[in-house]
């Protein structure tokens, strides 16, 4: 199941997309946690040293590798030099899976123990002073964006990808390429004007976006949310010492989470995991498809010199059986 977290920045989808990974690292659900924001908090949120050499690599700068790996022997890709971000599998593509081992995983992801379990990380990389003038953060994300496109989950399987903040996760496809979003709201007007823009723009791609209240202290915090979000409300989560804690860099066991915020989390997991249900894999590469399709004609084929449109193989749909029947050795 692929999970996004997004809302406004400082409305706390860090710290509650890294409860949300501890929980499943906790139900021994498998995991892989992938921060895709501009501000790169998620492996501090999950107890790593910034300055660990733990901390994984940048994705951006593995993307030749990632490249070449998944377009494996796909004839309609003729050189990794020609895939893009948005770049759909065909026949003959490699595809992801969560447990597996594969070059991918072994250069961008790191193991990160937790108190009852593990999550795999990987991260986009930060927004460096080198890049300032020269470069836009969401070529970054490109390759988050690729793998996704690749990638082949179950029901059992999380990928939980901590997005960057407001209206600029649409500045890519990447924001279909989720099962369930959820947006984290504080009560405030900006915190909610934030969801307001989201699902508008997420309305014609059949999103799924459930909102994530967050610091909410009171009868009058949830009033408020109740109005502004209406049933897209699912939960909330109030003032945590934990968390507060976990904040100072000293958090205690996971277990020792407030019983009201532990409730929360299995709502959270609940409303993802009913969520495969409603999963349409030929829905889901359409649009790989069509932002591929819009990418191609707007930059792509500029930029690589090649009709980027071939690339589309339409006999191919991305599904769980596509990873058994069409994996090259």
């Amino acid at each position: 199941m692929k999970i996004a977290f997004v809302g406004k920045g400082g409305s706390g989808k860090t710290t509650l997309s890294s409860l949300f990974i501890r929980h499943l690292a906790a139900a021994r659900v498998p995991v892989i946690a992938i921060d895709a924001d501009i501000n790169q908090h998620l492996a501090a949120a999950l107890g790593l040293d910034e300055h660990a050499d733990s901390a994984p690599p940048a994705m951006g700068a593995q993307l030749p590798l990632i490249k070449e790996y998944l377009r494996g022997t796909n004839p309609r890709i003729a050189s990794a030099e020609t895939m893009i971000k948005t770049t759909p599998p065909g026949a003959g593509s490699r595809l992801l899976r969560v447990g597996d081992d594969n070059p991918v995983f072994d250069a961008c992801a790191r193991t990160v123990p937790l108190d009852d379990g593990e999550a795999r990380l990987m991260a986009t990389g930060p927004f460096t002073e080198s890049d300032l003038g020269v470069a836009c953060y969401h070529s970054k994300v490109g390759a988050v964006e690729l793998c996704l496109n690749h990638l082949v989950d179950g029901r059992e399987e999380f990928i939980v990808v901590d997005m960057t903040a407001g209206s600029d996760s649409f500045a890519s496809g990447m924001f279909t390429r989720f099962d369930m979003t959820f947006l984290v709201a504080e009560p405030t007007r900006k915190g909610t004007a934030v969801y307001r823009q989201y699902k508008e723009y997420a309305r014609d791609f059949g999103v799924a976006l459930r909102v994530v209240g967050n610091k909410v202290q009171g009868p009058d915090d949830l009033a408020f949310l109740r109005d502004e979000v209406g049933e897209d409300l699912l939960v909330t989560f109030g003032h945590s010492e934990w968390v507060r804690a976990m904040e100072k860099g000293r958090p205690p066991r996971f277990d020792t989470l407030e019983v009201t915020n532990r409730q929360a989390l299995r709502v959270l997991h609940e409303t993802a995991d009913a969520a495969y249900a409603s999963r349409d894999w030929e829905r889901y590469t359409r649009q790989m498809v069509h932002f591929h399709l819009k990418n191609a004609e707007s930059w792509g084929n500029a930029r690589t010199g090649a009709d980027l449109a071939a690339q589309v193989d339409p006999a191919f749909t991305l599904d769980e059986r596509s990873a058994a029947s069409r994996q090259p050795a």
